[in-house]
């Protein structure tokens, strides 16, 4: 086979057994530089995009005399089937618990926020609660597993905002990336009358002090 380099970079040649030379042409890869260069160029947008992101405003903290914003959350009826539920059919014209949690099975979360709620339901009931409801940024598959450890729960819904979308409607959303966690959820009670928030007893970031049944049933 004969073959010569041209000054374009390319490799033309041909084979002995072929005598009308047809050429066979090669191209090299690109240059480090060349790939420099296509990469700066295609990530320019999606950097302008992540800087206009960062500057988006975040919500003030909802706060006593809130409206509750509405949203979808996925939880898993009493059959069993997965279910996507607004928040204001849920709680127009009741009145309504809505707790949040940094993390499905976390300690605090596990061995006292949620117990809390389950174990004074029914008082909870008695005062004139018609729905209890937990708030995670989890997908719903963890938080039924998470429900399935509490066989003695009649009352408590598990659900899941598995992007952390409605936990910033909000305002509560709970940076923990540096933990490995990305956002969370600050840990929180509401107390809420037909969407009007009565009670605002969030904690900062992970505490546990005020955001316990005990404390909604003192203000009931």
């Amino acid at each position: 086979m004969g073959a010569v380099c041209t000054a374009a970079g390319r490799i033309s040649g041909f084979t002995d057994a072929d005598p009308g030379r047809y050429p066979l042409r090669i191209h090299l890869p690109p240059t480090p530089l060349q790939i420099e260069l296509a990469a700066s160029s295609s990530s320019s947008t999606p950097k302008s995009r992540r800087r206009r992101r960062k500057k988006k405003k975040k919500m003030a903290p909802i706060a006593v005399g809130d409206s509750i914003p509405d949203g979808t959350l996925a939880w898993f009826d009493e059959s069993d089937q997965l279910q996507q539920v607004s928040i204001h059919s849920l709680a127009a014209g009741k009145k309504v618990i809505l707790f949040g949690v940094p993390g499905a099975f976390t300690p605090t979360c596990s061995m006292q926020h949620v117990p809390g709620f389950i174990t004074s339901a029914e008082e909870l009931k008695s005062k004139g609660v018609d729905e209890i409801l937990l708030l995670s940024v989890n997908d719903p598959f963890v938080m039924k597993a998470w429900a399935k450890t509490y066989p003695e729960n009649k009352h408590v819904k598990f659900l899941a905002d598995g992007s952390g979308t409605y936990t910033r409607a909000l305002g509560l959303e709970l940076d923990l990336s540096e933990k490995g966690l990305g956002t969370r959820s600050r840990r929180f009670a509401l107390l809420a009358d037909d969407l009007k928030v009565k009670v605002a007893n969030i904690e900062e970031g992970g505490a546990f002090t005020i955001s316990g049944a005990d404390e909604i049933l003192k203000a009931l």
